[in-house]
Formats: C-alpha cells, structure tokens, sequence
C-alpha cells in the first residue's frame, strides 16, 4: 500500500480541521498573553528537540531511529491538545493559540532542525534532507489547509461548524488506521527496537513535563495555564512526523516514522493519566 495516498491525505484533513477551529483572534493572543506563550513556544520548538537529540544520543538510538525521535519532537501540537487541555480544566483559549501559532512556525523551523540531525547522523547511513521538498510538502499539506479551513470558518460558519464535527470524530479512527498500516508494514523493525524506543519516548515525555513546570514557574503563570503547557509541551503532531518521514517527497522511509508512532502511544498513556490524576485531586 502506497503511502502516499494515506498519509499525506490524513495530514491535510486534520490541518483542515484544525483550521476550522481557529479565528484571527486566536493569532491575536500572541501579544495579549506573552509569558504563557512565550512558555509554550519555547519548549515546544526549542528545547524538546534538543531534549530528544540527546535522549536518542544517550541511549544510543540508531540513525534512523535518532532522526525519526528528533522529528517527532520537532512537530508540536494538533488539535488533540485542546481536547486534552479542556479535559484537564486547562486553558483552553491558550492552547487553541498555542496550537495555531506552532503549526503555522513549524513550517519553517522543521526544516532547519531535521537539517541538522540529517547532516549530523544521517550522511554515514547515505540519509539526506531534501529540504526544498520538505518546505513545499508543509506549504501545500498544512499551511493551505489551515488558511482554507480558517476562510470557511470566516465566511460560512454554519458550514464550518458541521464540518468540523464530522472530521472531529474521524480524526482518531484515521490515526489509529494509519498508526496500523504502519504497523504491519514495519513490525520486524518496531519488536526489535519497541523497547529501547518506549524507554526513550517514555523519557522524552517525563523530560517534557520537567520542562514545561520549569518554565511555568520562570513565567509565574497560573495552574490554568500551567496545565495547559504541559499539555502542549507533551502533546507532538504524530502525524506530520510520519508524514514526513513516509512521504516519497521528503525522506521515504516508513522506519524514520516508527518514533512517532511508538511516542504517539506513550504520549496518549502519559497524558491521560496526567488528565486522570487532576480529576482525581479535584474531587
């Protein structure tokens, strides 16, 4: 099965989708709140793909693996986190913003930090980066999606809004599809590598959650918004990672997404026992 018609038309379905959701408002925040998105912006595009440059190096993590763990890392947000952020009382306002902002700058930082681990790992594996393409590929899958679901939301609401409902419920059946296609494709390569990817996802994550309180507490932000980030810090768009690693345009190679799915599973555990234990302490 090619992966080509999977992934890269989920992707823009769910880019849509999200766009759906945002009004120019939620860019507007911004410069209302700029300590909580601040934060946010830092750990999500800064220091979580250095954090998984070094877990993938101190575990010593194979090439490809070490690509496909600095991607996922390299991929915030996705409209899961609102959800999650909602769930958890968090702020919600925030994280639509939050996730707004990071989808349209990952555009542009994804390449220059996939650049880097390609160059650094992936020469001795013969692994490059057609960065061009990559540019193109975010342009085209995510950029125009959001811009055309942020337009139908502007000028036909009532549309928008059953659009959204719809794509809403589909979009966790068509992860899980996809997390399976991948599954069955790769399964040789993710048995023999689940263990030392899920310590290293399961490490990624709690480094995450580390960050993300370090950085609530040099903001001084609130327990809403304290929530909140550690939500999106966590929370990575699994599927742009594979998306990108899949895709014939960019690096063609369906092992690089193994990463992002097995972190995609960890990250649903952590975050909902997360979400769980405020619930609990809340009653």
């Amino acid at each position: 099965m090619n992966s080509l018609f999977i992934v890269l038309p989920i992707l823009t379905v769910l880019m849509f989708d999200l766009g759906l959701t945002l009004e120019l408002k939620d860019f507007v925040l911004v410069i209302k709140r700029k300590k909580a998105m601040l934060a946010g912006m830092i750990g999500q595009l800064i220091f979580l793909p250095l954090i998984a440059w070094a877990v993938a190096k101190l575990m010593n993590l194979s090439p490809l693996m070490t690509i496909g763990l600095v991607l996922v890392a390299s991929c915030p947000g996705g409209s899961s986190s609102n959800v999650f952020s909602m769930l958890a009382k968090g702020d919600v306002a925030l994280s639509v913003s939050l996730t707004a902002v990071s989808s349209i700058v990952t555009l542009f930082t994804l390449p220059l930090i996939m650049q880097f681990a390609t160059a650094s790992v992936g020469e001795a594996t013969g692994i490059s980066l057609p960065i061009g393409n990559l540019l193109v590929q975010n342009l085209l899958t995510m950029l125009l999606p959001i811009v055309l679901g942020i337009v139908l939301r502007r000028f036909r609401p009532s549309i928008a809004q059953k659009t959204d409902k719809l794509l809403s419920r589909l979009a966790f059946p068509a992860l899980m599809f996809l997390a399976a296609v991948f599954f069955v494709q790769h399964r040789e390569t993710i048995s023999a590598n689940f263990s030392s990817l899920g310590f290293a996802c399961t490490a990624l994550l709690l480094c995450a959650v580390a960050l993300a309180l370090l950085l609530c507490l040099l903001f001084r932000l609130d327990q809403r918004e304290k929530r909140t980030i550690i939500i999106e810090v966590g929370m990575q768009n699994a599927a742009q990672a594979i998306a990108v690693a899949s895709s014939p345009f960019v690096f063609n190679d369906g092992r690089i997404a193994i990463p992002a799915i097995v972190y995609a599973l960890m990250m649903n555990v952590v975050l909902l026992l997360y979400v769980g234990g405020i619930k609990m302490l809340r009653k």
